[in-house]
């Protein structure tokens, strides 16, 4: 196991590093930059600007440097946010969004994960027909369509919860269900089919054979297994949650890390574009890891490892 996680930490620094680079290389050859926007500058001062954002010198010598700070931690300055660093701007509106991400997390998995159970125990039922087509609506209305429908009703009409903002559990509870919403939907969707084509395998006929309940050889026999699938696809759904949504935030005016990603490359903001990125990837690849992990737990027939070795 342990040679297995280092195995995968190991790539995980390599795609990161690899994501890093074409990021940086991309942002620099694309037309522009982020003082076109300006009045026009004069070359000594668009040259103290380069200088004091680090984007003197050739492509090459400002990777090397920005590589070298960012392996001491170090995003690098904002061009757009004056006097303000990546890590500053991040620190200060990644919680709000990893807590908005969060909280929708949970409300997909337990809410998918149950419907999608449910679903497959009543198989041929009206229910189950009903959760399918509540799946597929949910999965085909956009975000913001759902967003200020529960805003006209739950703030405006009923007077309930607030319109916007960023508060205590009042503010979060819109916005996670609206962010939740149609993940709620493709888990429901996946956990049932897994579960019915696990309720077919031989060993769950055996296990009823035994006279088992339905809902333990359900809950003790099925259940993990048909989860590998669900396992697979939170990891990088949790990841994509996290980092926050620019349309829930823009509905309901969180101030989220969502739209430094649009606003940081329309402004042309190399180091912010860069930060968001490798936020996402680090997610993106440490929860795949995590995911990977739980597959042995699940099914007992998974070695993540030679048992040679």
């Amino acid at each position: 196991m342990f040679a297995f996680v280092l195995r995968r930490f190991a790539s995980m620094l390599l795609v990161l590093f690899c994501v890093v680079s074409i990021t940086f290389f991309l942002m620099r050859s694309a037309p522009g930059g982020p003082f076109d926007r300006e009045r026009e500058l004069l070359p000594a001062a668009r040259q103290a600007l380069e200088l004091k954002y680090h984007l003197n010198g050739t492509a090459w010598q400002q990777y090397t440097g920005y590589m070298g700070r960012l392996v001491h931690g170090d995003l690098g300055p904002s061009t757009k946010y004056k006097n303000r660093t990546v890590n500053e701007l991040l620190a200060q509106t990644l919680p709000v969004s990893a807590t908005l991400g969060g909280a929708a997390f949970l409300l997909a998995t337990l809410g998918g994960i149950t419907l999608g159970g449910w679903a497959a125990a009543r198989r041929g039922a009206p229910e189950e027909t009903g959760v399918m087509i509540a799946s597929l609506l949910a999965i085909s209305i956009p975000t913001f369509v759902p967003g200020p429908l529960l805003i006209l009703v739950f703030s405006l009409w009923l007077g309930w919860l607030p319109v916007g903002g960023w508060g205590g559990a009042a503010y979060l509870l819109l916005p996670a269900v609206t962010l939740a919403g149609p993940y709620v939907a493709y888990i429901a969707r996946l956990t049932r089919t897994s579960m019915l084509e696990v309720l077919g395998q031989d060993y769950i006929r055996t296990a009823r054979a035994k006279g088992l309940a339905e809902w333990r050889v359900v809950a003790r026999h099925a259940a993990k297994v048909a989860l590998l699938p669900v396992v697979s696809f939170l990891g990088p759904l949790a990841a994509n949650l996290l980092t926050g949504s620019i349309v829930v935030e823009t509905i309901f005016n969180i101030p989220g890390a969502g739209g430094f990603f649009v606003n940081s490359i329309q402004n042309r903001d190399g180091f912010l574009l860069e930060g968001v990125v490798i936020v996402y990837c680090a997610l993106l690849v440490g929860l795949n890891l995590l995911a990977d992990l739980a597959y042995p737990w699940l099914d007992r027939r998974i070695k993540l490892y030679d048992e040679a070795v």
